[in-house]
This record gives structure tokens, C-alpha cells and sequence, in this order.
């Protein structure tokens, strides 16, 4: 949920360049309640979604990035948008706005959505969590806030002259870190109460406890991230983010990683940014993004722009979201696809996210739309880069597997 940063041209500083200046004509954008922490780390700082922002640390995106991979980094993710759905009607309110199935979906458990138009396009993407509590916890894309929040109004309002008994609270005193990579559960499990057993505790499911066993700081934990890696998501109070990030630090295995790293490993990982890879003009469908309509939603159609989706589902999309990789020049956001080398060949697509793959050895790699008949597998592409002809290959996503950890699938007696 980032936008494309230049990840290539970042490198590494041999001594630790002075903090960033704090002054007010600095950067004019809002600032997390771990702003003075990431400046006190020799976070280099950018504007990014009106919200200034660490985009690496002293070490480059490229060793952040495989940090991640190889243990685990720390990200500051409290410029997303937090809110809570409230009301006993809370389930039926928000389901008139997305696609998924929130009836079905089990108690403090989470699942990726979609809110749709009326033409089918995506408004945005978000995570909506079933707490066992009186509300839905919501995360959605900071760029995207404003209009999310009226949204949210709008339909609300209607909601509740209908007589729905809901209401909306934007949570805009909670910090949100993001703890990633393969060995967050063993940093995390030490500071968690004994009933919160790790091992036991599966991708996309929550639980609301005390960090570090102590009541003064409450925390809601999802089980998930936008790297491909194990992790977590952890909301807790802006007074006490700093507390949990350095206590997090403290393992020695984990380090603070900025919005480049966190750029490459989403897409290493084959997952959309919102505005480049996914917008209001493009459907779940096109976007592959089909598994996160309910077959419930489907059988009722009662979501915005049901008509238009289960068509295209029905009778397949003109144009696909597709995986591809390149040699030579990195394909980059904007780049036109064409079908060929020749002069008649035709634009049939265009590139909408790319970079150098760290974890494939910086192997260029991209995300684009293409006219439906060129989506398969193993099809060759031609990408024009500033006038070069590059040549790619459609190739599967995720770019790299996945490492959730997700519950073990119970085995069918014969």
C-alpha cells in the first residue's frame, strides 16, 4: 500500500548521516506518534500520503528488505486508517459496502475486502476484523482516507434513517506497527500473557490483550501484514508506541525498516498498491481479486456493483492483472506493453507496478494489465522503458511463496 519509491538507487550509509531537520520548513505533512523516535534511528524522511514518513533507516532497502526475509523488521504503519463499526447492526452495514462475507466469517478472525462502486471499480482495499467484542476493526490505506471517511458517512447516514443501529469511530489516537518476517512470533510471544500462545494462533486471526503483561497497555493483534511473511499488526495507544517498538528492538533480532523496503517486499509477494495496481476503474475481477467475494455475496449479488462483477466472472474480463518478469531495464509504473517488436504491433496492456527483486537476486520484476488472450503463463511481451524495448514474460504471482502461518488443513478420513 505504498507508492513506487526508486528501491534501486537506495544504498547504504558507511557512518549515520545527522537526523533529518525537525523544522517547520521541513516536510508539511502530518506526523505519527513515532515521528521523534525514527528521526533519534536516523530515519530519512519523505512525505508520503500527507504523512512524513521513514523511507530506510542506516541500512539500505535492499538489506532491509532482506532482513525481513532472513528475521524480522519493524514498520510504522499508524498513517493507515483505523475505525471501529459499532452497533448491532454493525455486520449488515458493512457488508452493504464490500464484497466478502462477514456472516460466515468466524469470530476474531480477519479477511482482505474490497469496497466497490456502483460500476464495479475498487474504492479501496482494506482488512476487516469480526472481534468477539461490540464492533468491526477496520484498516484501510492512508491515500485513500478522506474518501474512505466519507464513505463511510454517507452510507451511514442513510443506514441509520433506515433505522440500522450503527455507528463510527475513527481511532485517530492508535499507533499501528507492523511486525514482519519469519521470526516476529518468537519476539512477539515474550511479551505476551501466557494465554496467548503463538503456536496456536493462525494468519488472519486477533486477539485483544495487555503487552508485556501490563494493563496500562492494551493492544489489539492481527495476525498479518502486506510483505508475504509471517507477522503482525499491532494497534495500540500513540502514548504507548514508542514503549512497544523499543521493547520489540530490544530482541536484537529485530530492525526498523522504512516505506522502501515495505514497497518491494509487497510486491515481491504479488500484492496490489492502491492507485497503481487497483483503482475505482478497475474490478476485482480484472485484478485477480476474485477470492475475496464471498460465495454467499455472490449467490445474493447484494454487493455495490454485483451486476457488473458477477458478469465479468461469469464471462470473463477483458483485461487481467498479471505477473511479469523482464530482462534488462526494470519495467516501471506507466510503461506500455505491446505484443511485439514491429511497427504494426499493437499496445495491449500496461505496466502498473515494478522493481529489482531482492530475494531473486534483483531479478526485474513488475505487476500489469493485459488484454485477456496475453495473460497466460509463459506469454512473451515486449515493454517499452523510455523508448527501449525491453522484452518480459508473463510469469505466476506471488513472485516468491508465501510464509503465513496458517492453520493446518485437517485431513479427510477415507
Amino acid at each position: 500500500m505504498l507508492a513506487r519509491l526508486g528501491i534501486a538507487r537506495a544504498s547504504s550509509c558507511a557512518t549515520p548521516p545527522p537526523p533529518p531537520s525537525n523544522s517547520a520548513n521541513a516536510i508539511p505533512s502530518k506526523k505519527t506518534a513515532l515521528y521523534d523516535f525514527h528521526l533519534s534511528k536516523y530515519g530519512r524522511i519523505v512525505n508520503f500520503c500527507g504523512w512524513s514518513l521513514p523511507v530506510q533507516y542506516t541500512s539500505s532497502v535492499l538489506q532491509s528488505h532482506l532482513h525481513t526475509r532472513s528475521d524480522a523488521s519493524i514498520f510504522d504503519v499508524s498513517h493507515m486508517l483505523q475505525v471501529m463499526i459499532k452497533g448491532k447492526d454493525r455486520v449488515r452495514f458493512f457488508e452493504s459496502l464490500i464484497v466478502s462475507d462477514l456472516v460466515s466469517l468466524p469470530e476474531n478472525s480477519a479477511c482482505l475486502t474490497l469496497y466497490t462502486n456502483d460500476q464495479g471499480g475498487i474504492l479501496d482495499d482494506l482488512i476487516v476484523t469480526k472481534t468477539d467484542q461490540d464492533y468491526l476493526y477496520v484498516v484501510s490505506n492512508a491515500g485513500r482516507a478522506t474518501q474512505d471517511l466519507a464513505h463511510l458517512h454517507a452510507n451511514l447516514s442513510k443506514a441509520q434513517r433506515n433505522g440500522l443501529d450503527v455507528q463510527l469511530q475513527v481511532l485517530d489516537q492508535q499507533a499501528l506497527l507492523a511486525l514482519q518476517g519469519p521470526r516476529s512470533a518468537e519476539i512477539l510471544q515474550p511479551f505476551l500473557p501466557s494465554s496467548v500462545d503463538l503456536s496456536k494462533f493462525y494468519f488472519m486471526q486477533t486477539r485483544f490483550t495487555n503487552f508485556n503483561n501490563d494493563s496500562s497497555i492494551p493492544c489489539r493483534i492481527n495476525r498479518s501484514g502486506y510483505t508475504g511473511e509471517d507477522g503482525f499488526e499491532i494497534s495500540i495507544s500513540n502514548a504507548n508506541a514508542q514503549r512497544v517498538a523499543e521493547a520489540l528492538l530490544s530482541s536484537g533480532v529485530a530492525q526498523m525498516a522504512g516505506l522502501g523496503a515495505r514497497d518491494s517486499l509487497r510486491l515481491e509477494a504479488g500484492l496490489c498498491l492502491y492507485g497503481n495496481d487497483i483503482d475505482e476503474t478497475t474490478t476485482p475481477i480484472e485484478a485477480d481479486l476474485t477470492w475475496t467475494i464471498g460465495k454467499r455475496r455472490r449467490q445474493l449479488a447484494d454487493f455495490p456493483g454485483a451486476k457488473i462483477i458477477l458478469e465479468q466472472l461469469e464471462k470473463g474480463p477483458t483485461r487481467k492483472r498479471i505477473g511479469i518478469k523482464s530482462t534488462g531495464t526494470c519495467p516501471r509504473s506507466g510503461a506500455d506493453i505491446r505484443n511485439g517488436r514491429n511497427e504494426n504491433d499493437r499496445s495491449i496492456g500496461r505496466v502498473t507496478s515494478g522493481c529489482p527483486a531482492p530475494s531473486l537476486k534483483l531479478a526485474n520484476i513488475g505487476m500489469a494489465y493485459v488484454e485477456t488472450p496475453f495473460a497466460k503463463v509463459g506469454t512473451k511481451l515486449m515493454v517499452n522503458v523510455r523508448n527501449r524495448i525491453v522484452e518480459a514474460e508473463v510469469v505466476k504471482m506471488p513472485f516468491i511463496p508465501s510464509r503465513y502461518f496458517k492453520a493446518p488443513v485437517a485431513k479427510k478420513k477415507n
